[in-house]
């Protein structure tokens, strides 16, 4: 297995991009990234996958995206190291976290940081370019002014759902306090895909060490704000725990 064979389409910061890294990291698998810029993205994941979205991962040419349908992907073509449960009742009740934590913390979360980060257009260029050369870096930034409403609208950064989100993403960390069994996990003894998910899509709340979703230096001010917001719940402590024990160093390439 070489790293042409698994070729990962993503966004450096997307928290659903970083399910994915975490999954190929976990299971030892070399790849190749290659950063895509948001909203220029659109046209290559329609050419590639037949929709708008990153992430996409190519498995020997064959595209697969959504980060749910490419972990599953990656437990049927690479059993090892597995990721689900093998006995038939937890493996459902993790798949059943999975769906929730994707469809309720996710999003919720994004918003929250979308909120403050669409009022720092400089931070969100370094957050979302890296990787990218110097020249398109300094195009996008030029752009974000002018495609602010569109990010803000991608987000779901309204007056209505703020709130909202904020309020969501208060419960989503008071649940994961108490999912977590003693052992540390949420699902029996072991580190399974509910565990990946939930610390993924809550990492940007949290200061994490890992090169893949460490914040550019210097935070803002603002962001400073918000993460300060959360950083002494537990379950923001639960986040670094999971990547500290369970978040191997990264497999891969630049194209």
């Amino acid at each position: 297995m070489s790293s042409s064979d698994l070729v990962l389409y993503m966004f450096p910061a997307s928290h659903y991009n970083e399910k994915v890294r975490w999954a190929l990291d976990w299971k030892g698998l070399a790849h190749t990234r290659i950063p895509v810029l948001p909203g220029p993205h659109v046209a290559q994941m329609k050419r590639l996958s037949g929709q708008p979205q990153t992430p996409v991962l190519l498995i020997h040419g064959t595209a697969f995206s959504g980060s749910a349908s490419i972990l599953d992907a990656l437990e049927r073509t690479f059993p090892e190291r597995p990721l689900y449960p093998a006995l038939p009742a937890a493996r459902e009740r993790a798949l059943e976290l999975q769906r929730k934590f994707d469809d309720e913390v996710g999003p919720a979360v994004r918003t929250v940081v979308f909120s403050e980060l669409i009022h720092e257009l400089g931070y969100l260029c370094r957050v979302f370019a890296r990787g990218q050369p110097p020249l398109k870096r300094t195009l996008y930034r030029a752009l974000l002014p002018l495609v602010r409403p569109l990010i803000a609208k991608g987000n779901a950064v309204t007056p209505e759902n703020i709130p909202v989100a904020f309020a969501r993403t208060q419960q989503a960390l008071d649940e994961a306090v108490r999912l977590v069994g003693a052992s540390g996990q949420i699902v029996g003894d072991t580190f399974t895909v509910a565990d990946l998910t939930l610390a993924a899509l809550l990492a940007p709340l949290a200061e994490i060490s890992h090169p893949d979703m460490a914040r550019p230096q210097p935070v803002p001010a603002r962001m400073q704000a918000l993460y300060a917001r959360f950083e002494q719940h537990a379950a923001i402590q639960w986040v670094r725990e999971q990547y500290a024990k369970h978040r191997p160093a990264s497999r891969g390439a630049p194209a």
